[in-house]
Parts: structure tokens; sequence; C-alpha cells
């Protein structure tokens, strides 16, 4: 059935005196120095109107006559930038049949590049009786009609021009990438260094404050978590709660409103490309945290902001046996239709205009694997991979995976295809195991620490493609990784039900806080340890944001919806914490300074040259032999020494000069005792000098060490020695 208009007639409001036909490309709305395009898909409309809102909040609808390949379109050359509008889809509701049209709903522009206002939830956002759906949640019934103007936010043109002067693209090479995973707000809110009014913006985070700290670290590349305008869910605004996170997008190209310090419409556009064009000039690369696997509007029983009321089976992914219910790949209620070409469009325009409109550098994918299900399992060759692969823009910048979903099958770590890299779940789940003693974990951790070849090498990728992670936004932090052995999440108002029960996590003998100074002092050196661990490690790092500072979230492992000191950095633990800082800092130029700690191709284990008597990796036991089958099978040693050889590095650097390095020995010791070590025979060296030391609170060191010397690795311990003689 259609439902009839809402009761204002389609051309209320103050009379337009010119509509051009315009064009069917590009979708959304164009301003183009004299007048604004206007184009939306729909396969199902019977009719579109597009809606142009005043400062008042009165609509003027304006019929779209042109229709070309399923889309309506107009020119208007009396509009300009910072036009608030939406459209209005006259077609079937049928949720029998997957139709959920509903012209009393003013809906969002799909391409909308910005939008004004705030969500007010009512009876007006929803296509169906909010009582009856209480009663039943099956039965949602006829659409009430209620408008939703006033209750829903607004697309807003703008201007697409800004002076990028002379911004470059950093292209930073996988092997020398550090990444540091960030969120706006949180990054921000609370540094006293930033200006109050610039707190949790764009334009704080590209505060010299900011900017500085980031390349104290060594860091290349910021990865924000999402940007894309979401939306903040009803339950969670009930419970005095926010969607903190920003994993509920509906606009996919449009900054999020509400991290713009200047917060006229459409002026976060130009915020956000400032704070880009800041960040290219520290020559650090930004990265997008993207949720192209489901949007905002939820299962069946969410609101109707856009996709729905357009084009519900375009969009959707609906279950087959019952068109009235959605796929749910992702645990949010829906799954983008990504088999769709329309859907699949809307994907790769928004990925090319944040690269060539925006300028970001890369883009970070959320639950990846949703977008490769053509049907039910996750297919390296789908359609969406085939394009991404062609793509002359998109297939250039970074494109990182989270290689897995919550449907069966979803779990792809090692599976995605050549172009990508991948959040490496098998890494951070080993480097945990492997420093809270977990028996049986040499060997995995060993291929964790060359680069996962196991993972990567037979589709063509070398180390770089495994970003190697221990702590992420999802999940504790790094202190609280070593002060909890359970998740803490009372305060997300679910009973502690949320969340990953299954942390790999290990307190050090107490729950939370406490003052036993052993026990800190053990939680400071895990820490040290866990960080020192993933820089000189192959692959590519990523550090989240506040670790290096030793933040923590009170055992809180699922900070989605927490918008509050819980979840901000705390910068007034630089100074408290000041020596796990300066500690980071020591280990990221340890690996910034020395290229063996960061090779572009994988391990050989065997000479450079003919003659030379040494590989480019040994590992040697604690009595300082080369190991042997039956020690890597033996399953109980949790330590070893990696002799890295700096001479032998394989690969050409890029002017195609031989790389060369000193030479280290890695000596790890995960074990609650000390060890004995023996320093390898001079074969290796003759002396070594420490350059990274666990025990040490900030990580210097100035311990020499001898060939055949007998040392007490302390317990568990990392000491990082550099060949000197």
């Amino acid at each position: 059935m259609s439902p009839n208009p809402s009761a204002r007639r389609p051309d209320s409001g103050p009379t337009l005196t010119k509509v051009w036909p315009g064009n069917s490309y590009p979708l959304g709305a164009t301003y183009d120095g004299g007048g604004t395009n206007f184009a939306v898909f729909s396969e199902v409309a019977e009719q579109v109107y597009l809606c142009l809102i005043d400062e008042s909040g009165a609509e003027t609808r304006i019929r779209l006559d042109e229709v070309d390949g399923y889309v309506w379109h107009a020119y208007l050359p009396t509009v300009s930038p910072g036009q608030r509008y939406g459209f209005r889809v006259h077609g079937p509701f049928d949720p029998a049949a997957g139709q959920r049209c509903d012209p009393s709903k003013l809906l969002l522009d799909p391409y909308g590049k910005a939008f004004d206002g705030d969500f007010r939830f009512s009876q007006a956002l929803f296509s169906y009786d909010l009582k009856a759906a209480a009663d039943d949640p099956a039965e949602t019934g006829t659409p009430p009609m209620v408008d939703s103007l006033g209750h829903t936010m607004t697309s807003v043109v703008i201007n697409p021009y800004f002076d990028w002067a002379s911004d470059r693209a950093p292209r930073t090479p996988y092997h020398e990438t550090v990444i540091y995973e960030a969120h706006v707000k949180g990054m921000t809110q609370t540094h006293p260094g930033i200006p109050e009014e610039l707190r949790g913006t764009y334009a704080g985070l590209a505060h010299p404050a900011i900017i500085d700290h980031l390349k104290s670290l060594n860091v290349t590349a910021i990865e924000l978590m999402p940007v894309h305008q979401f939306l903040h869910d009803q339950r969670l605004l009930e419970l005095g709660l926010r969607n903190y996170w920003g994993y509920n997008t509906f606009g996919f190209f449009a900054p999020h409103n509400q991290y713009a310090a200047n917060r006229q419409a459409g002026a976060a556009v130009a915020e956000f490309k400032t704070m880009v064009r800041t960040f290219h000039e520290a020559d650090i690369e930004v990265i997008l945290d993207v949720v192209y696997n489901h949007t905002a509007e939820g299962n069946h029983l969410g609101p109707t902001i856009n996709f729905r009321g357009i084009d519900n089976t375009a969009y959707y992914r609906l279950e087959d046996d019952d068109l009235r219910f959605y796929k749910d790949f992702t645990g949010t209620g829906n799954s983008l239709n990504a088999r769709h070409p329309h859907t699949l469009q809307l994907i790769m325009d928004s990925l090319r205009y944040w690269v060539t409109e925006m300028h970001v550098d890369g883009f970070r994918f959320d639950l990846a694997s949703t977008l490769a299900r053509e049907f039910y399992d996750v297919d390296r060759l789908s359609a969406f991979f085939d394009l991404v692969q062609q793509d002359p823009v998109v297939s250039q910048v970074k494109l990182i995976a989270e290689p897995w979903d919550v449907g069966e099958g979803g779990y792809q770590v090692g599976n995605f295809p050549g172009l990508w890299t991948e959040w490496n779940g098998k890494y951070r789940d080993t480097v945990r195991d492997f420093w809270r003693g977990e028996p049986a974990t040499l060997g995995e951790f060993a291929s964790r620490l060359t680069g996962s070849s196991d993972l990567y090498e037979e589709t063509g990728r070398r180390p770089g493609a495994s970003i190697n992670f221990v702590v992420a936004h999802d999940g504790f932090t790094l202190h609280d990784l070593v002060s909890y052995n359970e998740k803490h999440n009372e305060a997300n108002g679910e009973d502690n039900r949320d969340g990953e029960s299954y942390n790999r996590s290990w307190n050090c003998g107490v729950e939370g806080p406490t003052d036993d100074p052993e026990i800190l002092a053990l939680r400071a050196r895990q820490m040290r340890n866990i960080m020192g661990t993933l820089m000189v490690s192959q692959g590519t790092p990523m550090i989240a944001h506040g670790d290096e500072l030793g933040r923590t979230q009170q055992g809180n492992n699922n900070v989605y919806c927490q918008d509050s000191e819980l979840s901000w950095m705390d910068w007034s633990l630089a100074d408290k914490n000041a020596d796990l800082l300066a500690f980071t800092r020591r280990a990221t130029q340890l690996r910034k300074d020395h290229p063996v700690f960061r090779r572009r191709r994988f391990f050989e284990g065997r000479p450079m040259r003919r003659g030379d008597e040494l590989g480019d990796i040994a590992w040697l036991t604690p009595s300082g032999r080369e190991m042997t089958q039956e020690d890597w099978g033996s399953g109980l040693d949790k330590c070893v020494a990696v002799f890295l050889n700096g001479d032998a590095i394989h690969e050409p650097d890029a002017r195609g000069e031989r790389v060369v390095d000193d030479s280290f020995l890695l000596c790890f010791n995960a074990h609650e005792h000390d060890v004995n070590l023996v320093i390898p025979d001079g074969d290796y060296a003759q002396q070594w000098t420490a350059e990274l030391d666990t025990t040490e609170p900030n990580g210097a060191s100035e311990r020499v060490v001898n060939a055949g010397e007998t040392i007490t690795l302390p317990a568990r311990s990392l000491l990082v020695f550099r060949k000197t003689l």
C-alpha cells in the first residue's frame, strides 16, 4: 500500500522562480558556484520531492520530474551553500515485500556532505505505531503519518571550495608507519594546553599541543575513530548515555557536526579539511575508521532517517524468508546490502570523496568481513574487493581491515586480498598470552614477532600487512589489561553483560586499584614489556590513544557509550606516569632509528651473501645455543633470545641502495622467575650495549655485556641489546 502524503501541500511555502532539469550525476547536492544540482537514487519511488527548509523551519517542496536510471534530479540556480534540505519519497509501504516508503518523513540525503540540527526522538521519527509495537514488535502496522520535520536533522548544501595551499599527502610506507588510534573528543577534551572552546573538536585535534605530542612519539599516522555523521541511540539517551564511539553512521560523506568548533551549518567541512592540512604539514597521515557495514537506522524497530525510506531493499540485506526483518552480521540490527550496485556505488563514491575532496590518507574498515559477504559466506572475490582493486583513487591509499564480523565464518584474519592490511587479532592474543605467562605460546609468539608470514606471505603481502596491536579502543586499555582479570562495565547499564568476557588479561595479583608497591611495579613493567614488544616486532605497530600515559577506564572494556572522564584521556597522567611516556618515546625512537625492526620483507633465515656464517635471524635458548625443533616443540619455555642481523637485510631502500643497520639481541623472559641467560658466542658479536630495558622505569640503561657472559634476565622483562663490538 502507498500511504497518502502528509497534510501539507507539496507546493506549499515560498515559490521558487526557477527549477531546471539538472543532471543525474553526481548524486547528492552539488554547488557549482552558480547554483546547486540535487540528485537522489530510488528504484521503488513513485514520486520524490526535494524539500528546502528555511531559517524558521518552513518547508518548500519541489517535485522532481526528471528521472534517469532511477535517479531523481533537478538544478536550482538560486540555491547556494548553507541551504538546509531533505527529501520526501512517495512509494510502497509494504514491509512483507521489503518496502518502507513513508512521505511523512523528511529523509536525509544519503550523499549529504553536511547535516544540521539534532534528532528529537518521538513517534515522528518512526514509520510504525510505537504503542502497537510495544505489544507485538513483529506487527508494527501501518505508518501513523506523523511528520518528522522539526524532529530530524536536515541536510546542508556545502561550499566545496577550499584553499589547500601546498598540501601534500605524506604517503608513508607501511614499514615506516606508526599508527596512533584516537578519538577526536576523547583526545582533546581535557588537554590543558588547548583553549576550552576548541576542546573536543577537529580544530582542537590539530592544535600544536596534540601535534607536538604525536611527533614526540614518532607517530606517522593518526587513525580517527568514526567521524562520519552518526546518531546517538534513543536507548542510550534515555539512560543518560551517548554513542561515544560513533559506530552508528547515517551520513557517509559528512564530518560529524558535533566535533566542529564552528557550529554554523556546514562549517564542519572546512574545519575538518583544515585539520587534515595541518596534520600533513607535520608529515602525519590521517586514517579514518569507517563503518560501511551497517547504518544508524537499526532493525525493523529503528527510526526512518534516510536509507529505509528511500529504498529499503536496495540499501539493506533482508531475511530471505521474511522481508520484514534485516540480516544482521554486525550485532547492530542491520547490514548494508553491498551486493546492490547502487549501494556499492555509495560506498565507493564515499571513499573517493574522502580521498579527493577531504585529502585523507586511508581507511580502517569496521567489521570488514560484512562487506565481503556476497550471500552468506565471506568471499575474497566479492564485488566490493573487485571495485577497490581497480579503483585508481581508493586502491592507492592505506586500506586496513578489521577482518571479522559477528556472523558465521566471520573471523578472516589473513584472508583479505593483496592490497589490504589487517588488524592482526592473532598478534594481539599471542602477545597478551605470552606476557601473562601462558604455556605453549613461544612458537606462535615467534611468528607474530617476525611479521606473521604464515598469515600474509601466500597472498603476496609483506610484514607491513600485519597491523600489530595489543590494545585498541574496543577492550581494556593497556593499564587495565595488566590491572583487571574481569571486565567491570556496570556503568553501561547492561548489568555487566556487554563487552568481551575473555580478555587474556592478568591483574598481577589484585583486581583493580592497589597500593601494593610490588604489584604496581609489576604492572608498570608489564606495560613496558608489551609496548616494547610492539616496537621491536616486524609489521605496522598501532598504539591506542592514552596507553603511553597509562590511561585507565576503571576496568570498563566497552566504553562505547561513556562520553565522560571515564573514556577521555587524562592528561594529568603525563606527569604522574612520566616514566611510561618516556619509555614509549624511547621505544618508538629505537624503531625509527633502526630499519632492522621494520623490514619491508620477511626474514629468510639465511645469510645474505655466500660465505657469510650468520643468517638474518637466529633464535637462541637461554644457554646461548640455537634452538632446535625439539626446543620449539617443548611448549614449556617462556624465555628466548632473538638475534637480528643488521648486515643481512635483503631488501634495498627506496633508492635501490643496500640497507645496513646495527645488529640486535632481543632477550625475552615471560617466566615469573629470573632466568640465567648466556650471551651468545663471538660469532654474533663480542660486545652488546642495552638500548631498551623494561626493568628500568624509563627504559634507559647503559648495561654492557660480553660474548659468553652469563647474565640474569629478571622475571617478566625484555632487554634489547645493540652490537657495539
